[in-house]
């Protein structure tokens, strides 16, 4: 070796390492020494010391530069020895040049974090004599083997990608679907670098229309996904295809508020609607997992759910919004206690103020006058639409209201136990209640592909439609949501807060529902505690922008 060049073994892999940060300006040497089954050097060399303890800084250091500079490389065998996951490693590090044709990468370690390395990667695609850089962040752990004492890397897929998640793999080539070019309802172009939480919605309108649009594909690097049903997510663009144009619903002003309104929280997500044609006029989410949680998530929607059971109560005769309701501390069902937040009451007061209060005991106070466990699912479902299997354009979930018996009806009617909303439900549900009319939310018209939309069996009665909205206005105006709906211009608006308790978790989901004008809005904030302090701030983001 010259004296610019300085020797590392991996492994029992040589590498001659020519100066620098950056990995990829190695040339590996192969090596016929012997090695035993702790890589030791040498048939007679003794077995290293199993190391215990946590793993040192330095330790993880070294060990990401050995790993890094070895799949930099292209040496999948000495990067895998390296991990905690030697199968899954290898095959990772081996298809990023065969299957991602990954022709060249530099990589450069930052500085460790404890036993968390960031790296950059500087790479090159080449795919049928076309090249494309392709540049990112990731970052990696190390951990101590638990069988060696060794500091190996924790293998995750997003070591090689970040975006890549369990199981899925990067591919390159033709990815068999034409690209879209996705509007808005007044035709301007929806892009995930504008928008960026749109990403997985335009992807899976890719899969879905691409070949309805009359596009064709080109070539590209993408995430394949595990799921059969699931779209391919594309990384990079090599040779454009001819996309085909799809008009959504959504509008590119609400969508633009509802992307800024869920940044502020994690693990937020937010849905718009307009009332008077079930149009998705926005979806966001700001998730670690990029899952779309605003369409596709199940959570107990706590008290916004008590719209529902308030229309049930009301269709019932069982009260009115201007008549007197107990609204005690705390009632019991069938052993179980139920009681208010801070355990307040009111005496004497309408059932309005109960809604616009957040009064549990006033809501389970009348499961037996109700008499029937099948009466809240089945105004969810024959009112709402609850479950009744919507066709929005991509997939999406329903809700879901199951009977039950015992507390766990009880629960059900102020949004916990058994119960399954995600924001696209329960801004559906408030678009009803606004309308007195279920429309099946769309976010792409039904004439394109002339799926059918769900129908629901019957309407709200118009005294009842009334009384809803009328004390959704109070609750936006002196009740729980006031705060929040302060920002919200306009006297035509009503909102609905919740807070749904999670098993093991430190605070509550933050959940807020509500309406100005034509446009309704939900969101949640997973572990964001009261209704109007967290997911309030978000909705009203969203109606604001809608009416001014």
């Amino acid at each position: 070796m010259n004296g610019a060049a300085k020797g590392a073994i991996v492994g029992g892999v040589f590498l001659a390492m020519v100066g620098g940060a950056g990995y990829g300006v190695y040339s590996l040497v192969g090596s016929e020494t012997g090695k035993n089954g702790d890589g030791a050097v040498g048939a007679n060399a003794a077995p290293a010391p199993k190391s215990t303890g946590p793993v040192t800084e330095k330790e993880a250091a070294e060990t990401a530069r050995q790993f890094l500079a070895a799949w930099a490389e292209g040496d999948s065998q000495a990067a895998a020895t390296l991990t905690n996951n030697t199968q899954a490693a290898q095959t990772a590090v081996a298809d990023y040049r065969t299957k991602a044709y990954v022709a060249k990468a530099v990589i450069t370690p930052g500085t460790p974090d404890g036993t968390t390395v960031p790296f950059k990667v500087e790479a090159e695609v080449t795919y049928e004599g076309t090249t494309k850089p392709l540049v990112y962040d990731s970052r990696l752990t190390v951990v101590r083997g638990d069988t060696t004492g060794k500091a190996l890397v924790d293998w995750q897929p997003s070591v090689i990608h970040p975006q890549l998640q369990r199981d899925e793999q990067l591919r390159a080539g033709n990815p068999g679907t034409a690209p879209v070019k996705a509007v808005d309802r007044n035709g301007k172009e929806l892009t995930p670098e504008q928008y960026p939480s749109l990403r997985p919605v335009l992807d899976t309108l890719r899969k879905t229309y691409g070949q309805k649009t009359g596009g064709t594909p080109g070539v590209e690097l993408w995430i394949e996904p595990t799921a059969p049903d699931a779209p391919k997510r594309s990384l990079l663009t090599l040779v454009e295809g001819k996309p085909g144009q799809i008009e959504t619903r959504l509008d590119a002003d609400v969508q633009a508020a509802a992307e800024k309104a869920v940044a502020t929280y994690a693990e937020a997500s937010v849905v718009a609607v307009q009332p008077s044609t079930g149009d998705i006029l926005a979806v966001a989410n700001h998730r670690r997992d990029n899952f779309n949680a605003a369409m596709r998530g199940g959570r107990a929607p706590g008290s916004t759910m008590k719209i529902v059971t308030a229309a049930m109560l009301l269709d019932k005769g069982l009260v009115a919004a201007d008549r007197p309701a107990a609204c005690p501390p705390s009632v019991s069902w069938e052993g179980k206690p139920f009681r208010n937040q801070g355990g307040f009451a009111l005496e004497g007061k309408p059932f309005s103020t109960s809604f616009a209060k957040s009064c549990n005991t006033a809501f389970i106070g009348l499961i037996d006058e109700v008499g029937d466990n099948s009466a809240l699912p089945k105004e969810a479902k024959e009112v709402f639409g609850i479950g009744l299997d919507w066709k929005t354009g991509i997939p999406s979930e329903d809700g879901s209201v199951p009977e039950t018996s015992g507390p766990a009806a009880a629960a059900e009617y102020i949004g916990q136990g058994a119960i399954q909303m995600n924001p696209l439900n329960m801004a559906s549900i408030t678009a009803t209640a606004r309308t007195g009319v279920f429309r099946q939310p769309v976010l792409v018209k039904a004439s394109l592909d002339g799926r059918p939309l769900a129908q629901a069996t019957r309407s709200l009665r118009p005294g009842v439609s009334a009384q809803l909205v009328s004390m959704m206005r109070l609750t936006a105006s002196s009740g729980t949501a006031a705060e929040a709906m302060a920002s919200v211009g306009g006297s035509d608006k009503g909102a609905k807060t919740g807070s749904a308790e999670v098993d093991n978790a430190a605070a509550p989901d933050s959940w807020f529902t509500g309406f100005s004008g034509d446009v309704a809005a939900a969101a949640i904030v997973e572990g964001g505690g009261h209704g109007g302090d967290t997911a309030g701030r978000v909705v009203a983001r969203v109606l604001s922008s809608s009416s001014s």
